[in-house]
C-alpha cells in the first residue's frame, strides 16, 4: 500500500530499514589518478574502466544504493569547458557505467545531477534557461536507466527548487540536497537558508526525500536531521564528510577514521534518517563500516 503518496521505489526502499547509499566520488577517482583540473565527468568517456572500479567498490562495500559520476555534467558546467555538446552521451555513459555494477546485486542507480556554479548569488543564468538544462541532464540519465535521480550539494534555494523541477519531468523519484555550513551553529545554507526552510520549498517543488550532504563532518548531521524529521514527513536522506579537510600541496586531506564516521549513525537512525552514506573524504571503507554498525543496529532491536 503507497503511503502518502510517496514514489513506489521510494516506499519499497525504505520498507527494509535504513538505506545504505554510497560515499565519495570525487576523492576515489583522484586516488585513481584524476588530476585537480580535470573535469572528473569525462572520465565516463576517457576512463571508463577506473569509473567503474569505485562504483564497483561501492556495490562490494553493501551500497543498496549507488550515484553516478555526473556531478557537473549539465550544459551550463560543461559549457564552461566546451563539452555543452557532450551533454547527453556524458551521463548517459555515468549511468551505463553505475548499472553494470549495481545490477549484479539488486542495487539501484540514483543518478547524481549537482549545481550550475551559475546561479548562486550573482545570478547569471536565468531560471528558465537553468530548469532546461537540468531538465536535460535528467531526461539523458532517465532514458539511460537510471532508477532515481540525486540533485546534491546545492547552496542555492531557488536553484535547488528549478532542479527539483526539472528532474520532475522525468518520473523518476527525486532526492533533494542541500549544504549546511554556515552560521554559528551550521545550520544554515551559505544564503541564509534553514533546513525548516528548505524542507517546506523542496517538499512543496515535488521532491520525494530531502536532506543534506557535505560541507561538515557527520556529527552536524545529527541536529540537521532531527530538523528536517520535525519539519517534514518526507524520507531523509544524509551523505557527511569525514570530517573538515586539511589542504596539503593543493590536496584536500581527511582525518575522520571509518570508525570514527559510523560510531555517529544510531545518533542518526535515532534523528530519522532513512538514507545513510558519505560524502567528501569518505570511501568504501567507510560505508563497510557504516553497514556494520546498520546491522549490528538492526541485531539490537530484533
Amino acid at each position: 500500500m503507497l503511503l502518502d503518496g510517496m514514489h513506489p521505489l521510494i516506499q519499497e526502499l525504505i520498507s527494509h530499514g535504513i538505506v545504505l547509499t554510497d560515499g565519495a566520488w570525487g576523492t576515489e577517482l583522484q586516488a585513481r589518478g584524476l588530476a585537480l583540473d580535470e573535469f572528473p565527468d569525462t572520465w565516463n568517456l576517457t576512463h571508463p574502466d577506473l569509473v567503474a572500479q569505485v562504483a564497483q567498490a561501492y556495490v562490494d562495500a553493501g551500497s543498496r544504493v549507488i550515484l553516478t559520476n555526473t556531478f557537473g555534467a549539465n550544459r551550463v558546467r560543461l559549457a564552461s569547458d566546451g563539452l555543452a555538446d557532450k551533454v547527453v552521451e556524458i551521463n548517459q555513459a555515468g549511468v551505463r557505467i553505475s548499472r553494470s555494477a549495481a545490477i549484479k546485486v539488486g542495487a539501484k542507480v540514483f543518478a547524481c545531477i549537482g549545481p550550475s556554479c551559475k546561479m548562486l548569488v550573482t545570478r547569471e543564468i536565468g531560471a528558465d534557461e537553468l530548469r532546461a538544462a537540468f531538465a536535460e541532464q535528467a531526461s539523458a540519465l532517465a532514458e539511460a536507466g537510471a532508477d532515481g535521480l540525486v540533485i546534491e550539494t546545492m547552496s542555492d534555494l531557488e536553484e535547488a527548487k528549478l532542479a527539483v523541477l526539472g528532474a520532475k519531468t522525468t518520473g523518476l523519484p527525486v532526492v533533494a540536497c542541500m549544504v549546511f555550513d554556515c552560521g554559528r551553529d551550521m545550520d544554515r545554507t551559505i544564503t541564509g537558508i534553514k533546513p525548516e526552510q528548505a524542507a517546506a520549498a523542496l517538499a512543496e517543488a515535488g521532491a520525494d526525500v530531502i536532506g543534506a550532504n557535505c560541507g561538515q563532518g557527520i556529527a552536524g548531521f545529527v541536529g540537521l536531521c532531527k530538523r528536517f524529521h520535525a519539519a517534514t514527513r518526507l524520507p531523509i536522506w544524509i551523505k557527511a564528510n569525514a570530517g573538515l579537510p586539511e589542504v596539503v600541496d593543493g590536496r584536500a586531506f581527511y582525518k575522520t577514521t571509518p570508525q570514527e564516521f559510523a560510531s555517529i549513525v544510531p545518533k542518526l537512525i535515532h534523528a530519522g534518517a532513512s538514507f545513510i552514506g558519505g560524502c567528501c573524504g569518505t570511501s568504501p571503507d567507510f560505508i563497510n563500516a557504516v553497514r556494520k554498525a546498520l546491522q549490528a543496529h538492526l541485531n539490537s532491536v530484533a
